[in-house]
């Protein structure tokens, strides 16, 4: 801004949006002192470079306050997790999908878990039977952001809400 300007020629924009066209930078410098603003460089990279006279306090407020509101609308997707048995029962399996189907259209991610125990582990087949059966339930709000994968004595998914 100002004098931290290196070229010798700007494109100028007046403080209303409108194009001055290019002019040597003492020119434009001389403008923004006259207005009672700074010079601005806007577009760095263009040739030759693009300078807005403006007031350089409001401008960096103003764009700081836009961060700011826009770090505050983000919310981080949480990942929420739902751990079933291979051998749930209808009403149990009903539910967990409520749960899974409810966290997805608040937007956060879903892992779902079948932990075996026992002589269950030797059963891999119906854990993947009922994760794909969870999958294909899910698959109008979700999709699979990480494949079914073994974990030691489990075997995980995890669905992300389609957008």
């Amino acid at each position: 801004m100002n004098h931290q300007i290196g070229a010798r020629e700007v494109r100028l924009i007046s403080p209303e949006g409108h194009q001055i066209g290019i002019v040597p930078l003492k020119k434009a410098l001389q403008m923004a002192e006259e207005a009672g603003l700074d010079l601005v460089e806007v577009g760095p990279n263009a040739n030759p470079p693009v300078c807005k006279i403006m007031d350089w306090g409001k401008f960096r407020y103003e764009r700081e306050k836009k961060a700011k509101l826009s770090r505050k609308k983000q919310k981080a997707s949480e990942l929420k997790e739902l751990t079933m048995r291979p051998k749930i029962d209808e009403h149990d399996y009903q539910v967990k999908l409520r749960n899974a189907l409810r966290f997805l259209q608040e937007g956060n991610r879903v892992k779902v878990t079948i932990r075996f125990r026992g002589r269950e582990a030797a059963f891999q087949d119906r854990g993947r039977e009922l994760l794909r059966r969870v999958i294909e339930d899910l698959k109008e709000v979700g999709k699979v952001e990480q494949d079914i994968k073994s974990e030691g004595s489990s075997l995980t998914v995890t669905l992300a809400p389609k957008k």
